[in-house]
């Protein structure tokens, strides 16, 4: 699927042109046929983690030592995509491999990258990242979630909400607070393994305006005895410098979603209004259609073109801040308008759940809040002038 027609970005090599090949028919073959199953009971099968992990689809930018494939943030793109593409939209492996196996990798001790992101890679451990609480959102200075010192170890008190992957992780890292009254130099990250953890608990899994089968959900930890090595990196109090080195990751993530989406919903509509029939010709053939995909897919590879030049810069390690938070910000609000004038071309099909486009618009919405929404991307934007 190329709506597009551009050339092959720079950094997209050989390897990963296999790559995408080959991800594109796995998914059409072991996802895709499912979407409408997952999409009614709300939820994905726990299997389905595994069978990507097998495939090669998780922890792709992990090294080969621990688990992984050995490949750059290209290869998360690239999976991303594909992902998208087959209108598996709402999978959390994006963030599974593409921010919490960083997070372990970047500030974990050799013993914590060998315990954990091998299990990351096949799929035997779902990650979640807490970050979120029912007071607090994109101000994480102010988390009330507390890990406080007990013995050799720490005591982890607090609740957590929006936790995408929160039904099926069994390795979180829980942004809390060590040292309340040092505000952000308090904050630590730790991680809790879920499965032998008294105290923990696992909330509704939310309802939602879109991204249904995504588990979204509640955590609650009290008194949950932790071990001093669930402390991530070498001392308390990185974890709001941890955080913020990572975010111009998950917002590019964020805008490889967007992008991905938009691809998908103008070549939906192009194949719909090319069939559908009205005054006795196809749709394609009325002038507003083809002004309203014109400008559709004028938007839509702009966008593209951007966000391939953010993709080059940060597998170069050159992606600063500002430039993934006007990634983040204008792709997301593209977003949003691409798929809603696709979504009226297909008329009062278009607000049918069976079409994907329904869904599209639905699940598109949140791009625009989560990862830092984006009045906040426009405060930091602001910031650099």
């Amino acid at each position: 699927m190329d709506a597009f027609n551009l050339p092959r970005p720079v950094w997209m090599t050989e390897d990963l042109v296999l790559l995408e090949e080959q991800a594109r028919r796995f998914i059409a073959s072991e996802f895709t046929p499912h979407l409408d199953r997952w999409h009614e009971a709300g939820i994905y099968d726990r299997a389905v983690w595994t069978k990507a992990g097998e495939a090669g689809l998780l922890c792709a930018s992990m090294p080969e030592e621990y688990g992984g494939s050995g490949g750059s943030f290209a290869h998360e793109a690239v999976i991303n995509r594909e992902l998208s593409l087959g209108g598996f939209d709402t999978f959390g492996a994006p963030l599974h491999s593409g921010i919490v196996a960083p997070y372990i990798l970047h500030y974990g001790t050799e013993e914590q990258k060998r315990r954990w992101l091998p299990k990351l890679a096949t799929g035997e451990l779902v990650g979640a990242i807490a970050m979120t609480e029912p007071g607090t959102g994109s101000d994480l200075q102010d988390v009330r979630t507390s890990a406080k010192k007990s013995g050799n170890g720490y005591v982890l008190n607090g609740s957590k909400t929006f936790i995408t992957n929160g039904q099926h992780a069994n390795l979180v890292i829980v942004v809390a607070k060590t040292d309340p009254k040092q505000g952000a130099k308090g904050v630590s990250l730790m991680a809790v393994e879920t499965d032998d953890a008294q105290g923990f608990r696992r909330g509704r899994k939310l309802k939602k305006l879109g991204l249904d089968a995504a588990d979204t959900s509640e955590l609650f930890f009290d008194d949950v005895q932790l071990p001093a090595e669930a402390l991530l990196g070498p001392e308390e109090g990185q974890g709001f410098v941890q955080l913020m080195k990572e975010l111009p990751q998950e917002r590019l993530i964020v805008a490889v979603h967007a992008v991905a989406m938009m691809e998908r919903a103008v070549a939906l509509t192009v194949d719909y209004v090319k069939q559908r029939k009205a005054f006795g010709k196809a749709i394609i053939e009325f002038q507003n259609t083809q002004f309203e995909l014109a400008e559709c897919k004028t938007e839509a590879t702009i966008a593209k073109v951007f966000l391939d030049h953010c993709i080059e810069r940060h597998v170069k390690g050159e992606l600063d801040t500002v430039t993934a938070s006007m990634a983040k910000y204008r792709l997301t609000d593209t977003q949003g308008n691409v798929i809603d004038r696709c979504l009226q071309l297909f008329g009062g099909y278009g607000y049918m759940d069976e079409y994907p486009i329904s869904r599209m618009y639905r699940d598109a919405r949140v791009l625009r809040i989560y990862a830092g929404t984006n009045e906040i991307m426009k405060l930091l934007i602001a910031r650099s002038l």
